[in-house]
């Protein structure tokens, strides 16, 4: 059964601030998170229990999953100096 992918508000005001390109590439590797939100290329970041981050280019996506609702929420969108700040 696929997740829902959910934006937190800061998020999607992120992903709308990127170049047009580099929007569009990251908005399909969120989406591929429906079906698969643990790919191979994922890291659990340390200290949380529920959160995770893809790299897309030199942009990083960190996101929570609740597999309990079936839902990935993507917290943050920023270029790798950035993300973590």
């Amino acid at each position: 059964m696929p997740y829902r992918v959910e934006f937190a508000k800061s998020a999607a005001d992120e992903l709308r601030g990127l170049e047009r390109t580099i929007q569009r590439r990251t908005f399909r590797k969120i989406e591929a998170l429906s079906a698969e939100p643990r790919p191979s290329s994922c890291r659990k970041l340390v200290g949380s229990d529920h959160s995770y981050r893809i790299r897309i280019g030199d942009h990083r996506v960190v996101y929570e999953i609740h597999d309990g609702q079936l839902l990935v929420l993507v917290v943050r969108v920023r270029h790798r100096r950035e993300v973590f700040e």
